[in-house]
């Protein structure tokens, strides 16, 4: 089996790989058909796991390789790492200015990017989608490597990769699901705009693992920049959602759970 999908091309398997982030994006709206609300300390926690496997992903499966592969290359190993990961989180950056979106569970005054007159729900789904951005591309990109030596070691570590963004995923599809049921939604369509929110992974994923694969030069920059990309998420956006209330701890517990959990992943199988 594992030999038969190693002749598959590595844009493929990144199509497959995101496609099962999404199907989890959308297992986790689905909770929205049987919980109408999540506890504030639930809803914490899982918010803070998904930061954890986030930040680990970001450097033992994308900082760490890129670094390695500008050694190999001959050049300053933090060259390529540092400006790709700066340009990754920069590039959120102007996304988060100029489009519109609302923060999970922040009230409508707390409206980030350029001035809109979309309904608070739709502001809800923009948010998401932009989480799930980067984590597409992450994946991709760790796929498209494959390009560059396609072994069991290296897809073994692109899988672990999406195994890790589906499992966070998952917290992310309910939390957009459940919010928009309490917005006055149907189960139904507060599940489909809850699993629509994951759909820009596949196309992250095919657009990483294209440009990786054909033009492989690209690899350290792509991986650094997928990261740098992930982490700014992390720090403007899961954390500060996951710190609202008053039980706290709960956050940083999931965090740390989640980046333990991806951490053993990446070096016990990848």
């Amino acid at each position: 089996m594992l030999d038969s999908i190693m002749l598959w091309h590595p844009v493929v398997l990144a199509l497959l790989a995101t496609g099962f982030t999404w199907f989890c994006t959308a297992f986790g709206a689905g909770f929205v058909f049987f919980f109408r609300t999540v506890p504030r300390p639930v809803f914490n926690a899982m918010l803070g796991f998904a930061s954890g496997i986030m930040i680990a992903a970001s450097f033992w499966s994308l900082l760490l390789p890129s670094i390695e592969l500008s050694e190999n290359a001959g050049n300053p190993a933090w060259l390529h790492s540092s400006f790709g990961f700066l340009s990754g989180g920069l590039s959120l950056y102007v996304l988060h200015k100029l489009l519109p979106h609302l923060h999970v569970g922040l009230e409508e005054n707390h409206l980030e990017g350029g001035k809109s007159s979309f309904q608070r729900s739709l502001l809800l789904i923009l948010a998401i989608t932009l989480h799930n951005i980067p984590e597409g591309l992450a994946v991709g990109v760790a796929f498209g490597a494959l390009g560059d030596g396609f072994t069991y070691e290296a897809l073994m570590a692109a899988a672990v990769v999406a195994f890790g963004i589906g499992i966070q995923n998952i917290p992310e599809g309910a939390a957009v699901s459940i919010p928009l049921l309490r917005e006055g939604f149907s189960a139904r369509k507060s599940f489909w705009y809850g699993q629509l929110s994951g759909f820009v992974e596949p196309i992250g994923g095919l657009l990483g693992a294209a440009l990786v694969f054909y033009v492989e030069s690209i690899l350290p920059f792509a991986l650094s920049f997928a990261a740098g990309a992930m982490i700014f998420v992390v720090v403007e956006e899961l954390i500060p959602e996951s710190h609202t209330g008053k039980e706290t701890e709960m956050s940083t517990l999931g965090a740390m759970f989640g980046f333990v959990l991806m951490m053993a992943l990446d070096v016990g199988l990848g």
